[in-house]
């Protein structure tokens, strides 16, 4: 699936918003204001009506706790980006859904870290150097 330029402008400019009313702490949601968000990534749908938007409790943990919460508060954040962004026709829905990328990232590290899975890059990559200097 391709993403279109207009997705990916609409993402941030929505991005750059959210995050900016999170840093205030204007949601009156003591679970949200107490505790600072990241918002590293929002992806817009094709027709630009619904907006995932990708969140990380910065220090971690906890994060299926601030997702619900913030699900919570979506029609009020929705109304709140609707003030700071005017060019958009219609303002998105807005779906929260925890990143999880840095911990997948922590969690291959381990796993090739490992010394089974060493072993077995290390053979692979024996194997690839004995191709280059036959072929």
């Amino acid at each position: 699936m391709t993403v279109s330029q207009r997705q990916l402008r609409v993402g941030e400019l929505v991005r750059h918003a959210l995050s900016g009313i999170l840093m205030r702490g204007g949601t009156y949601d003591p679970e949200l204001d107490s505790r600072p968000i990241t918002v590293p990534e929002v992806r817009m749908s094709p027709d630009l009506k619904i907006a995932t938007v990708f969140v990380m409790p910065l220090g971690g943990g906890e994060g299926d706790r601030v997702v619900k919460a913030l699900a919570r508060s979506a029609k009020f954040l929705r109304g709140e980006l609707s003030k700071e962004i005017r060019q958009l026709k219609y303002m998105p829905e807005l779906r929260f859904r925890l990143d999880t990328r840095f911990d997948d990232d922590d969690k291959m590290r381990e796993m090739l870290a490992d010394p089974k899975v060493a072993d077995d890059l290390d053979e692979n990559d024996a194997a690839e150097d004995g191709e280059g200097r036959n072929g």
